[in-house]
């Protein structure tokens, strides 16, 4: 299954007087980056946060921001430090008074020093502390996944129908390259007329030409592997597991086959079939690159 990699999530969830607010958003990225915002008394469970998304996201970069509030007078585990803020709102009033600043020093100033809110690691947090903010952050990753996962339809629908336009372009391709053996031969023909005419027929130079007229009209192979390429395309649609990396691979494929078949056609109607293939082949690119 397809599964984009951007979205939102959000989860919410209450337990014994606490109260955990938790919002996802997931963008594209090569690889899994995690980024968190957590209260300063859940700082312990930086690592358990990641161990947790990373059974819903296997890639994009994902910021993830817990709110915590509690109905008890509990604080959290966070201690006031009142010496050190005394010590802060002095230091920034004699700031002001030296550079001859106005204006009053608020809390909004001193909260900027991390000193004066710690947190007291010899105070356990209760239990459903923890079980309040683990659950919220399940919800979240599951509304994110869902939205990704419809998100994934979407672009699914987009990928198929451009591997069939894919398919319908080399049939024209194959039709023309039949269509050309006729005026190929027919030019051969006439250059082997001259030939015997002139009597300058030379059996190597003939067979040289039949081998090179051969090469340049048959592009038979060239589409052949470009079909096995969108049958491998559409079956990584279907797919469980994640499809980025092998979609990508298989695009690059399709591109090296198109520019394969330009070189050989040498006919103006087929290069501009290529053309058309290459601007899809780069649609589908650009398509994957939000895609798991």
């Amino acid at each position: 299954m397809i599964t984009s990699m951007t979205g939102y999530g959000q989860g919410e969830f209450k337990c014994n007087g606490y109260e955990s607010f938790v919002e996802v958003r997931a963008v594209n990225h090569r690889f899994l980056d995690v980024s968190m915002r957590l209260p300063r008394a859940l700082s312990t469970y930086e690592e358990t946060v990641k161990e947790m998304v990373r059974k819903f996201v296997s890639r994009g970069r994902i910021n993830l921001v817990v709110n915590l509030k509690s109905e008890r007078d509990t604080g959290l585990g966070l201690r006031l430090d009142m010496e050190a803020a005394s010590y802060h709102k002095q230091l920034l009033e004699k700031l002001r008074d030296d550079l001859g600043l106005s204006g009053d020093v608020t809390i909004d100033h001193l909260l900027h020093f991390s000193e004066i809110l710690t947190t007291d690691s010899s105070d356990e947090l209760p239990e459903e502390v923890w079980q309040t903010v683990e659950s919220a952050i399940q919800q979240a990753m599951r509304n994110l996944n869902d939205m990704r996962q419809r998100e994934g339809l979407e672009i699914t629908n987009d990928l198929r129908s451009r591997v069939e336009a894919l398919q319908q372009k080399l049939v024209a391709i194959e039709e023309r390259s039949i269509a050309r053996r006729g005026e190929e031969f027919q030019r051969l023909y006439q250059r082997v007329k001259e030939m015997v005419q002139t009597k300058e027929l030379d059996a190597n130079r003939l067979e040289l030409e039949v081998a090179l007229l051969a090469d340049r009209v048959d592009v038979t192979e060239e589409c052949t592997r470009f079909r096995s390429h969108n049958t491998l395309f559409l079956e990584a649609l279907a797919e469980e597991a994640p499809a980025g990396r092998k979609l990508n691979f298989l695009l690059q494929e399709m591109n090296r086959e198109a520019n394969t078949i330009g070189a050989k056609a040498n006919d103006a109607k087929i290069a501009h079939l290529v053309v058309e293939i290459k601007e899809e082949v780069e649609k589908l690119r650009e398509q994957i690159q939000n895609i798991e």
